[in-house]
């Protein structure tokens, strides 16, 4: 299996998620609040950043700064956007999920 043929980890398919769901509004701060919003996971920014800049030279997905904002001491955002490797990627790991969960017998699961 070559480099670029290995799984995508849990988080970096949560993070390609969230910027699928955020389009052209995913940037860091945006992306943190979807997570704990909707799966209940609080991210540390520097995780998530560190998330985000290793899919990007995995070529998973590219960024741009935005305007610089004075709410944001003149600072630009930096917005996120998952490419078309990325997409593959999202894809072949949801198959593979999809896949292993159709042998597992439809029962409730003891917790």
């Amino acid at each position: 299996m070559g480099k670029s043929d290995k799984f995508l980890g849990e988080f970096e398919q949560m993070v390609l998620l969230a910027l699928l769901q955020l389009k052209e509004n995913a940037y860091g701060a945006a992306i943190r609040q979807l997570l704990d919003q909707q799966i209940k996971r609080t991210v540390a920014l520097g995780a998530l950043y560190a998330t985000l800049e290793r899919l990007e030279k995995k070529g998973l997905v590219s960024s741009k700064l935005g305007e610089a904002t004075p709410e944001r001491g003149g600072r630009p955002k930096r917005f996120f956007k998952v490419t078309n490797d990325g997409l593959k990627a999202l894809q072949r790991a949801k198959d593979a999920m999809d896949t292993l969960w159709q042998h597992v017998p439809n029962q409730p699961f003891e917790v």
